[in-house]
């Protein structure tokens, strides 16, 4: 993480939005170490957490619309942003589902899927919200940062999408994830 996170330093597109992406990396990766040893995450929680900073480190470095393999098909838009997105729901579905399940009277079933689902819908519109300060602060210096693409639908589909990376990280990794946590 450190050394993706270090090579996307190296001469980004814009450094205001390398700042602004790598951010989360910034302030997560210091938690992470700080609280291993009294909660020590599962093995998933970590490799998921990993291959999110190498997404957002890309994404940094590069700026969203301009992530090279983001250019494929016949579009009219660069696609890695959205994958992006759909990554914000995926992976920290899984570290809210084990913080919830290891930390409150919540077990699988319906209700745990709904509070998983409903914080990364919340994280999502949160960061949406974040761009949106940018863009009143920074003005023209955000458009990098927002990444919209000319899209006015932007902010709809980028929630949208971590809804949709909750959902499916739940369905596919849930009972891996108990396995694991079973094993803690």
């Amino acid at each position: 993480m450190v050394a993706a996170v270090a090579l996307s330093a190296v001469r980004p597109y814009s450094w205001f939005t390398w700042l602004l992406e790598v951010a989360p990396i910034l302030i997560g990766v210091p938690v992470l170490v700080l609280t291993h040893r009294r909660f020590p995450l599962t093995t998933l929680v970590y490799v998921l957490l990993a291959f999110h900073c190498l997404v957002l480190a890309l994404g940094a470095h590069y700026t969203y619309a301009r992530v090279p393999i983001g250019f494929w098909g016949d579009f009219d838009r660069n696609w890695f942003d959205r994958f992006a997105h759909f990554v914000q729901g995926f992976v920290p579905a899984m570290l809210v589902r084990e913080i919830l399940v290891r930390r409150t009277p919540l077990r699988a079933g319906g209700w745990l899927f709904t509070l998983v689902t409903s914080v990364c819908l919340a994280v999502s519109a949160c960061y949406e919200l974040v761009e949106w300060l940018g863009a009143v602060l920074a003005g023209g210096a955000a458009t990098d940062f927002l990444g919209t693409q000319g899209d006015p639908w932007d902010t709809q589909w980028d929630m949208f999408l971590a809804l949709c990376g909750a959902v499916v990280a739940q369905l596919i990794l849930s009972r891996r994830h108990d396995r694991e946590l079973s094993d803690l």
